[in-house]
């Protein structure tokens, strides 16, 4: 893919690289980014879940993101299909400023059908990072691991759907260990959707049911 904006490589030296980040445990050693470099070190939270996401599931997430927004929160995700395009989308619809976090290098995005979301997010003055170099090709293993920038980044992380071996449950454990506030939104007990999240609200997340909940 035809990159043609500024690939910032930032490190743990730079003043842009964020203190929260060089905190959790295998910081990385290098972030590259396009965009608003600046977004890294405002208030932000995390916003993930199911890739196959329900109605309910994406019409919490629009309700969320969009007073996160109206509230001057800062978005991130990971950019997949599902929870993570609808925040990224919805925030953008509402002038607000997201980060997307990728599991592969910028010439290389997945799921190929966000590439205009890629670039939305850029032109939109919005910021996208990796820890991969730009030909980094697409690898699997590669996603669960950089689950732990999007929580490292972020103040606190919604779950709003995630299922028993769902993605977002890894990035709600990395929160967890590396000292943040977990988020959940309960949901129908029989739905597989549901299951996840419900789980993390048994184990002690916070549960999630209006606004006022979290903002602090």
């Amino acid at each position: 893919m035809f990159i043609d904006k500024k690939i910032y490589e930032i490190y743990p030296i730079n003043p842009t690289y964020p203190d929260m980040l060089k905190k959790i445990p295998s910081a990385p050693k290098k972030i590259y980014a396009i965009g608003n470099i600046s977004l890294l070190n405002e208030k932000s939270i995390s916003i993930v879940g199911s890739r196959n996401s329900s109605e309910y599931g994406r019409k919490i997430t629009k309700s969320i993101t969009k007073d996160l927004v109206q509230s001057g929160i800062v978005i991130v995700s990971g950019m997949a299909n599902g929870i993570d395009s609808v925040a990224h989308k919805t925030c953008l619809e509402y002038g607000g400023k997201t980060i997307a976090v990728l599991g592969s290098g910028f010439r290389h995005i997945f799921p190929k059908e966000n590439e205009e979301l890629f670039h939305q997010i850029i032109e939109n003055d919005g910021l996208v990072i990796s820890e991969y170099p730009i030909d980094t090709p697409v690898q699997m293993k590669n996603f669960p691991k950089r689950n732990r920038i999007i929580s490292g980044i972020s103040d606190a992380v919604i779950v709003v759907e995630a299922g028993a071996k769902s993605g977002s449950l890894i990035t709600a454990n990395h929160a967890i260990n590396q000292g943040k506030e977990v988020w959940a939104i309960p949901g129908n007990i029989n739905l597989a959707n549901s299951v996840g999240t419900n789980e993390l609200i048994k184990d002690g997340a916070n549960v999630l049911t209006k606004l006022g909940d979290i903002i602090w």
